[in-house]
């Protein structure tokens, strides 16, 4: 035990030494510094472009909600169900009941070109034919200006993310698509979900404009989540039809992974990059505060001090710094670039999908977790180099 207590006595003395003399290092100190938190602040920054389209995708799902589509169909894209097929799916059991009927919205969905407002260049943006009965379905929409769309007139509510990102589709104004020319009657938002992308028509107008004899899918309101196995085995069962049924939610989880992957190993690899130069700043960070300290950590060997206190000393000092850098860096990236909106292409679809940055506490650990990493690999070395350094050249040196 009195081992153990001089050994920690010794471990403080040595890095209480270390970090008072930081401020006669402050050049070295602070290049160190600003290296882990430009890493931090990258790696944060574009992690947090995952992690917002990935929050828009997931929570524009409901587990009470599933979607039809035709057999073998990955995306509404490539899905076309017959109207004699949607009325089968809405009358299938543990299906929701309102007061107009079923709560069974049948959708499609066409590509339209709507200019950003930052480029003025021409961006696809989704525009969907639904039922009256969408927004009962789809029950994270509201609208939060104007009213609903009149059914069988060329009226459209905009998503409030299609409305920052895209110009021309403000309240009130008139846009042509096809044949027909569209007047903007209510802006809706749904939760910050994939939905507050799109622009909504009436289904049967939609069809005529765009001469579309089928739907592509049915989004169906359950009595309860777990009457989805019911509902779904009631319509693979069935022979009149050939679809394929999922949950909302697990559809959306599945449309946002391939970016979702993309961006994060991108953003990975760059971060790795950038922290192989950060590490090398650290290097010689500590391998000058260990040189300019030689006489000291001689004198202190030679007084009896081990060598574990010495590498312990010069690694707390080079995980301080990645500390400071890192919680900088994470501050940084918060401040600037969480709530940042923006629009990306949804490669399922190939449309424009409008979402926020989000910084959140799971993504400010791992960017400070990779500060740490930085200063444990940056102060190794040299702490080694310290614990070894030998008395009686370092005191013939100085």
């Amino acid at each position: 035990m009195q081992r153990l207590s001089s050994w920690l006595n010794q471990v403080a003395a040595v890095t209480m030494l270390n970090l008072r003399t930081i401020s006669q290092r402050q050049g070295a100190s602070l290049s160190a510094l600003v290296g882990v938190a430009g890493v931090v602040t990258v790696f944060v920054a574009v992690l947090s472009i995952a992690e917002g389209f990935r929050l828009t995708m997931t929570t524009a799902g409901s587990p009470d909600t599933a979607i039809v589509m035709r057999g073998g169909s990955d995306s509404e894209m490539t899905s076309a169900l017959a109207i004699e097929d949607t009325k089968i799916i809405g009358d299938a059991p543990g299906v929701r009941r309102g007061a107009a009927g079923p709560l069974s919205s049948a959708e499609l969905f066409v590509i339209v070109d709507v200019l950003k407002r930052t480029t003025g260049t021409a961006a696809n943006v989704p525009l969907r034919g639904v039922d009256q009965s969408a927004f009962d379905v789809h029950e994270k929409v509201h609208i939060i200006a104007g009213r609903r769309f009149e059914p069988g007139t060329n009226e459209i509510v905009v998503g409030s993310g299609a409305l920052q990102e895209f110009s021309g589709i403000d309240l009130g104004s008139t846009v042509h698509w096809g044949p027909n020319v569209w007047t903007v009657v209510g802006i809706f938002s749904a939760g910050g979900s994939l939905s507050e992308s799109e622009i909504w028509a009436d289904a049967r107008i939609l069809q005529g404009a765009f001469r579309r004899t089928m739907f592509q899918a049915v989004y169906v309101k359950l009595t309860s989540a777990e009457n989805f196995k019911p509902f779904k085995d009631a319509l693979t069962a069935d022979p009149r039809l050939d679809v394929k049924v999922i949950r909302e939610t697990d559809y959306y989880a599945e449309q946002s992974q391939t970016l979702y992957k993309l961006i994060t190993g991108l953003g990975t690899l760059v971060a790795g990059l950038m922290g192989m130069g950060a590490v090398f700043g650290a290097l010689n960070t500590m391998y000058s505060a260990v040189s300019s300290r030689s006489r000291e950590i001689a004198t202190l060997r030679a007084l009896g001090f081990g060598g574990s206190p010495v590498v312990i000393s010069v690694l707390a000092e080079s995980l301080l710094l990645a500390l400071i850098g890192g919680g900088f860096g994470g501050a940084l990236a918060y401040f600037v670039f969480n709530g940042y909106h923006t629009a990306t292409l949804n490669w399922q679809t190939f449309s424009q999908v409008t979402f926020a940055f989000r910084v959140t506490p799971a993504l400010l650990v791992k960017g400070i977790s990779y500060a740490l990493l930085m200063g444990i690999i940056g102060g190794l070395l040299p702490a080694i180099r310290a614990a070894r350094l030998s008395v009686a050249a370092a005191l013939r040196d100085v």
